[in-house]
């Protein structure tokens, strides 16, 4: 039994050893005058965006949008990137998103989800799994390329841009697909925030529901925000605590889509051997793909619950973990091309609009159908 313990410390020991030997320092960054242009450059990219959401009209697109869009354009102004900044670029794209996704677990209280009642969860479980099947199969009848596709589906269902960049990695897509989808969502986020705001006078429901309405339908967080504050406090604390029971749903889809991908992988491997059953066999070795940054989202979620960090610390937490996936997304913004943008985005803008109708209408029959209408 002793021997077992012993054995279980010591691979858990040279696995920490491993991801630890894996972070760069502070000293190994600045050592690392490539790798610390990439970084500047980007961080610089998502302050400038994070200074323009700030301005009228444009805190609805957000600081995440706006720091990839700033990316393309300063890709297309300066003939692309300075060679010497690739190393930062792609580390901020990478290792710099999945700490930010880690940090931003801190805005979750997890209680808070749970006191909201089984209506809540299930309103949210409810969307995500009708809008993600059917914007994927709307792309796929589209032509889409399928990571395209998932990553527009899964922004539409859950939390937009943030949701493209988490799930990502488990699709292995490609930048300009996650740069694409995240912006496409953004926009058509956009679009269905002002039309909410202009339909609620004939909508005939009360504060609250129409809190719950926006919170469970529209893209991203500052979608909700923009939509829900001019209804009154009501409206907006409903529509944050739907919502944030969205972005808790990141977790269970991002295993889910780990299944899916490997079962794609399966059937992609059969369809290409002689012998089916061998390569089923094969494939069948292979770990399920579990993005474990998503855990760390959920462990600062807990942290957050139990109150162990002072609500400031944890409100500076939340901005550091937006700094940081801006900075994410100005790095894929770096390298996508905007006539790539023009090619891939027309296809995943019909069915992210289609997805998006479906669950505006949807939405607003299960608010009434579970009782959140006010």
């Amino acid at each position: 039994m002793e021997d077992g313990v012993a054995t279980g410390a010591s691979v858990a020991h040279t696995r920490l050893s491993r991801l630890a030997a894996r972070v760069p320092s502070l000293r190994q960054l600045l050592g690392k005058p490539r790798l610390l242009q990439g970084l500047l450059l980007t961080a610089l990219l998502a302050a400038v965006a994070r200074m323009l959401s700030e301005l009228p009209g444009l805190g609805v697109i957000g600081p995440l949008v706006l720091a990839i869009l700033l990316g393309m354009a300063y890709r297309e102004l300066m003939g692309g990137v300075p060679l010497g900044a690739a190393a930062g670029i792609t580390f901020s794209s990478r290792q710099l998103l999945r700490l930010g996704i880690i940090l931003l677990g801190m805005r979750l209280n997890l209680m808070d989800i749970i006191k909201a009642g089984p209506q809540v969860l299930l309103l949210d479980a409810i969307h995500i799994a009708v809008t993600i099947p059917f914007v994927y199969w709307v792309s796929k009848r589209l032509g889409a390329d399928r990571n395209l596709g998932m990553l527009t589906a899964c922004g539409t269902a859950i939390c937009g841009a943030a949701a493209v960049a988490a799930l990502s990695p488990q699709l292995k897509a490609r930048q300009e697909e996650t740069a694409v989808a995240a912006a496409v969502v953004a926009i058509l986020g956009t679009i269905f925030t002002i039309t909410y705001t202009l339909l609620y006078p004939v909508l005939k429901l009360g504060a609250v529901g129409y809190g719950a309405w926006a919170g469970s339908t529209l893209h991203e967080v500052a979608h909700v925000l923009a939509a829900a504050a001019p209804m009154g406090r009501e409206a907006l604390d409903m529509a944050v605590l739907v919502k944030l029971a969205r972005v808790a749903m990141l977790v269970p889809v991002a295993l889910l889509l780990g299944v899916w991908v490997q079962r794609s992988a399966r059937n992609s491997a059969a369809e290409h051997t002689a012998s089916p059953a061998k390569a089923g066999t094969r494939s069948g070795k292979e770990p399920i793909p579990v993005p474990w940054f998503i855990f760390g989202f959920l462990a600062m979620s807990g942290v957050n619950t139990l109150g162990i960090i002072p609500p400031s610390v944890a409100d500076a937490m939340v901005v550091a973990a937006y700094l940081l996936i801006a900075m994410a997304m100005a790095g894929l913004g770096l390298g996508v091309d905007f006539r790539v943008f023009r090619r891939l985005g027309g296809k995943a803008f019909l069915a992210g609009l289609a997805g998006s109708v479906l669950l505006a209408v949807l939405g607003f029959f299960l608010v009434q159908a579970f009782g959140l209408a006010g």
